[in-house]
């Protein structure tokens, strides 16, 4: 997404003042105003874009209880068993193309197509989009939350800022939006930060760095600590300690870190041609509807720690790492990834960062077990980096989840290394995205402007 200005001034501050060629050192009067005034609808999208999250959860996880704990007890099976995640993943694929195919809004845009951050949707697509991703995230598909959520809050509060403070800037609610949401995801507004400082540094020339960052890190901080009252959210794992870096750490969690990319860099090589291939049966609820099956097999051979966003399952991995010989741990690296393609390509709504997280964990046990005198701490965190960088294509936030995922800053120096040749092999690699032809680009409605849908 490309910066905006603040609001319909011009941006750039006092950049008219300064002589060429200078860098401004200081926000103009005008500047620090501005700032001030959007300081409290800055607070408002942040607060909102954490409220709409947690009660988004709170609704998956209520009905991921009901089909993965309550229905199975009522009936006398094991919910773990294959046929039982083979059913429930089926339907969930069926339901979400039904939605997808009959609902206006039909789902919102196809998750595989957009950035992260993308433009925002019309108001009336939200439900639709809403409905597909509570039921996809609760029937185990392997997406993340952060895509849907971010699309409809932004939807919303495009209207809410719109309507309370019409100066603002649509462009610029969609950046606040972005960083309360992420903030909130994250419980951490250094993640938002992170994110837009890339953003942030393609600003308009003259305008400094932390007049651009001043609003979206203020919301990411306001979703932040409204998401930690209310669920205290940690991606911390129960690791070994790490207190002091060994020169053989530096090559192994390079090591790590590639072998991580590289396998993200093979999903991603696939990912066109997988979401290609679903889009041949035409009709939304027979190839969401195979896909479904095709995760419902997938997690029958996986077991059921492959299935869901990742972050709980990742926490079960590392504390049950004794009980996976090489062979489990490469037969759960795999499936999570073929997961991650089939599930983003088939036409569920979700984000690829969570998934990432759990591949780069499970490529980190899996490196401690063949190498064990590869500190746990380091191999773990060089495979997050791998993973997310090739993934994701955030190098920012690939080195803030690892060390959130480790709880560990003394590996920080470590990853500094280790992302260096992740990064040469990601750089030129291709992205896990779908770019469409011009004339089927996504329409801001969640459909072309002649009604035929583009997912």
């Amino acid at each position: 997404m490309s910066s905006a200005p603040l609001s319909g001034e011009p941006a750039g501050g006092n950049a008219a003042d300064a002589p060429a060629g200078l860098p401004v050192d200081r926000p103009s009067a005008s500047t620090v105003r501005t700032l001030v005034a959007l300081s409290l609808p800055a607070v408002v999208v942040g607060v909102v874009s954490a409220l709409v999250l947690y009660a988004v959860e709170q609704v998956v996880h209520l009905l991921e209880h009901a089909v993965w704990a309550s229905l199975p007890e009522a009936v006398g099976v094991d919910p773990s068993s294959p046929w039982w995640i083979l059913a429930v993943l089926s339907t969930t694929g069926l339901a979400v193309g039904l939605v997808i195919q009959l609902v206006p809004g039909h789902g919102g845009q196809d998750s595989a197509t957009v950035e992260l951050v993308a433009p925002p949707l019309a108001l009336s697509v939200v439900p639709s989009l809403l409905l597909v991703s509570v039921i996809g995230f609760a029937g185990g598909v392997s997406l993340g939350p952060e895509a849907p959520i971010i699309a409809i809050n932004t939807a919303l509060l495009v209207v809410v800022v719109r309507r309370l403070w019409p100066a603002v800037s649509t462009p610029l609610v969609v950046m606040v939006t972005a960083a309360g949401t992420i903030g909130a995801l994250f419980g951490t507004p250094v993640a938002a930060a992170l994110v837009f400082t890339g953003l942030a540094g393609a600003s308009a020339a003259g305008e400094a760095l932390w007049d651009r960052l001043f609003l979206p890190l203020l919301s990411a901080a306001a979703g932040a600590l409204t998401m930690s009252l209310l669920a205290s959210p940690s991606f911390a794992l129960e690791l070994p300690a790490y207190d002091s870096v060994a020169s053989a750490d530096l090559l192994g969690a390079a090591v790590v870190a590639v072998v991580a990319a590289g396998l993200g860099i093979g999903a991603a090589a696939v990912f066109p041609r997988v979401h290609a291939l679903f889009r041949l049966l035409g009709n939304p609820v027979l190839y969401v509807t195979l896909g479904g099956v095709l995760l419902g097999v997938l997690g029958a051979v996986g077991g059921e720690i492959t299935l869901f966003k990742g972050l709980a399952q990742m926490g079960r991995l590392v504390d049950e790492r004794e009980s996976y010989g090489v062979a489990a741990l490469v037969l759960v690296v795999v499936v999570k990834l073929l997961a991650l393609v089939v599930s983003a390509a088939a036409g569920f709504r979700g984000g690829r960062i969570f998934p990432a997280v759990f591949t780069g964990v499970a490529v980190g046990v899996l490196a401690h077990t063949v190498v064990p005198a590869l500190p746990l701490t380091v191999c773990v965190a060089a495979g997050v980096v791998g993973s997310v960088l090739a993934i994701a294509r955030e190098g920012w936030i690939a080195l803030f989840i690892a060390v959130a995922v480790t709880g560990s800053i003394t590996v920080l120096p470590v990853l500094c290394v280790a992302i260096l040749p992740a990064w040469l092999l990601v750089s030129r690699a291709p992205e896990m995205i779908v770019h469409l032809p011009a004339h089927s680009s996504a329409h801001p409605t969640g459909a072309h402007p002649n009604g035929a849908r583009h997912d």
